[in-house]
């Protein structure tokens, strides 16, 4: 285990500063799903005491990003296939009720930021293919995390962000080990490109109908690169 975050900066609270570097390491597969977190080390390695690596863990916790394990140690939360399953049944609940919403409230700057992230993808994909480097999977990823974060803004409904969030954070978990070792799962250009024109044109069943199909096959492709990479396990 080897972060590359920067020494804490003391312009934050300790214990802000190492949650964020913590929580920013798992969510970009730094820290691997089951990976063990292990005090001594990340304190040695952020330059602070073992008090704000302790409470930053507790909060990580209470996200669900961390879990005990069964030895009484601490490791990076992994998402089995019955979480992947169910994690997307939200994601879908949700995010028809976002698209829908959208198609009657975003901003026409949303609606042409939604199309820079179409853009900006296939730009991306035409010059390398799959993506080739983890730097590459890692572009794609948060420019599939922008597209539907930016639909869920355009809602204009603020209790609606602050779930997906919670289910774009386990996701993370879930999609980081995928792309690494399947990167056609993030092939997901039309089926943005899609949603985006019903959103543009304010059509609302069409929102719905593209959502629920980009998420049914979403769903279907990750779900079968789990079983692909963890035949005999319940648990990744």
């Amino acid at each position: 285990m080897n972060l590359s975050a920067p020494p804490i900066q003391r312009s934050k609270s300790l214990h802000q500063q190492t949650y964020e570097a913590l929580r920013s390491s798992i969510l970009s597969g730094q820290l691997a799903p089951g990976d063990r977190l292990v005090e001594t080390q990340l304190a040695q390695q952020l330059q602070v005491s073992r008090t704000p690596i302790r409470e930053a863990i507790r909060q990580l916790q209470r996200e669900g990003l961390v879990k005990a394990d069964g030895s009484g140690g601490l490791r990076v939360t992994a998402i089995s296939v019955l979480d992947a399953m169910q994690l997307y049944d939200c994601r879908l609940a949700l995010e028809q009720l976002s698209v829908v919403e959208a198609c009657q409230n975003a901003s026409q700057d949303q609606i042409e930021r939604l199309a820079s992230y179409i853009t900006t993808a296939e730009d991306l994909m035409k010059h390398a293919g799959f993506p080739t480097s983890g730097r590459q999977a890692e572009q794609l990823l948060e420019l599939d995390y922008r597209f539907h974060r930016l639909i869920a803004e355009g809602a204009n409904n603020s209790w609606l962000v602050f779930l997906l969030d919670q289910v774009f954070d386990k996701m993370a978990l879930l999609r980081m080990e995928t792309t690494r070792h399947n990167p056609e799962v993030l092939e997901v250009r039309l089926e943005h490109r899609q949603i985006y024109e019903a959103i543009a044109n304010r059509d609302r069943s069409a929102a719905a109908q593209a959502i629920q199909r980009h998420l049914t096959a979403s769903k279907t492709r990750v779900i079968k690169s789990i079983k692909n990479l963890h035949p005999d396990q319940i648990r990744l």
